[in-house]
């Protein structure tokens, strides 16, 4: 992509009414353009941001076994009041009737619609377990939308649902998404902390909260050292066999919200010198629930001892509109953006320095080629601005790497790299650059 064909809308400041970092952060960038309260356009470069964080999602939704649907925005309001969420779901729910005058609703979240598709098609305990999962736009008028895509009114989810047989094999259900939703932080290059959670307007027994660390984090969190320090499960994992024992040693050491939080259980189970405090943002919420929806709705399955019995749902959700915000909050300096490799929305800034140079433009070209062979999405900054100006606003919008050609290097042979996470720079070969690059 070349800069002067492309549509990245950078501001000098923040409007006024940006609070947090994040927020701030993406209006500069040109990631987003509010066009209501708490609802945002996502313009190209956002755009490419949160693709890369929904397909992060996916492929480790697929490795763990689950399975891509799509879910209508709208939903009926039967089902709803079939399984008594309607009224009780409160002020969040926006409530539509279409032109036939049936009472429709911006689906805030999906356990309604997915146990009516399952309990059309599944009825033998031989089709379980099933994990069924959709990434789609969600809709909760939330009184006070702020912080931009952090607490905003729509946004985009990804919501899994697990349908077993009985409490034992749902709570394996469980274990997979726990675990599967570490991995899918690490590869965001995020720290997250599994804590448990009030299961709120979902309902159920079980349930853990996700939270990345971060200084301007909402909420404020309690944990054990280790637990902190504690690295995802990895690639390999047999998602077959029993994963409780990595659950546990991951779910044993005391770990809590501020809602949650228990003093008296914190200075007890925790040594002094493990006891770690900071603040943090909530990416991640999984539920167990039982039969709390297939008992109201008939979702039933014939058992092995051939009679009929409601299945045991969990659900599962990761804000990857939300994830957008807090990989900022994460990961900012004083002047921008610094995003992780496998998020960025390009991977490397060639920087012209003299566009309109026959020397200059030539090895601008040349690289811009080359890092488009090795699949490093290159952004060409063809610009005609001053170099200060080029300098400034890529580190804005966070590429993670620049690749810098001026006549006085193009002169000598040599091009400059710069890694935004560190600031360190090296003069080299073309050909040098691009095996750092690439490596």
């Amino acid at each position: 992509m070349r800069l002067s064909r492309y549509f990245m809308p950078t501001l000098r400041e923040a409007p006024a009414d940006a609070q947090i970092v994040s927020h701030k952060l993406m209006l500069r960038a040109g990631m987003i353009r509010q066009e209501a309260a708490g609802i945002y356009a996502w313009l190209p470069l956002g755009l490419r941001v949160l693709k890369k964080i929904e397909q992060v999602v996916r492929e480790e939704m697929d490795r763990a076994g689950a399975i891509e649907v799509l879910l209508p925005t709208l939903q009926l309001a039967d089902l709803w009041r079939e399984s008594g969420r309607y009224d009780d779901y409160g002020d969040e729910m926006l409530r539509i009737k279409d032109r036939h005058h049936r009472d429709l609703l911006y689906g805030p979240t999906a356990e309604e619609v997915i146990t009516d598709i399952f309990r059309a098609y599944i009825k033998s305990y031989k089709d379980l377990p099933k994990n069924l999962y959709n990434i789609q736009w969600k809709f909760r008028d939330e009184r006070r939308p702020r912080f931009g895509v952090m607490r905003g009114r729509e946004f985009l989810m990804k919501d899994a649902y697990s349908f077993d047989v009985d409490e034992a094999a749902a709570r394996r259900s469980y274990n997979r998404m726990f675990l599967a939703y570490l991995n899918i932080y690490a590869r965001l290059g995020l720290k997250a902390i599994p804590v448990k959670a009030d299961p709120g307007p979902i309902g159920g027994e079980l349930s853990h909260e996700f939270i990345i660390l971060a200084d301007t984090g909402e909420s404020e969190v309690f944990a054990h050292g280790d637990l902190v320090e504690m690295g995802a499960p990895g690639q390999d994992i047999d998602w077959d066999g029993d994963l409780e024992p990595l659950v546990a040693q991951r779910s044993c050491l005391y770990a809590a919200s501020d809602e949650m939080h228990d003093p008296s259980r914190f200075e007890a189970e925790v040594p002094p010198e493990k006891r770690m405090t900071a603040r943090g943002i909530e990416v991640g919420h999984i539920f167990y629930f039982g039969e709390k929806y297939s008992k109201p709705m008939k979702a039933m399955v014939t058992g092995p001892d051939g009679k009929d019995a409601p299945i045991h749902g969990g659900s599962y959700g990761v804000g990857v509109s939300r994830l957008v915000g807090g990989i900022i909050e994460a990961s900012h300096d004083d002047a921008g953006i610094i995003w992780p490799d496998a998020v960025a929305p390009f991977g490397v800034a060639v920087v012209n320095l003299r566009p309109g140079s026959t020397d200059v433009d030539a090895v601008a070209e040349q690289a811009y080629k080359a890092l488009g062979e090795l699949g490093k999405e290159p952004l060409l900054d063809d610009r005609d601005e001053r170099p200060g100006a080029k300098f400034a606003s890529l580190d804005l919008v966070g590429i993670p790497w620049q690749l810098i050609v001026g006549p006085k290097g193009v002169a000598e042979g040599m091009v400059e790299i710069k890694r935004r996470a560190t600031g360190e720079r090296q003069t080299l070969s073309l050909e040098a650059a691009l095996k750092v690059i690439a490596a």
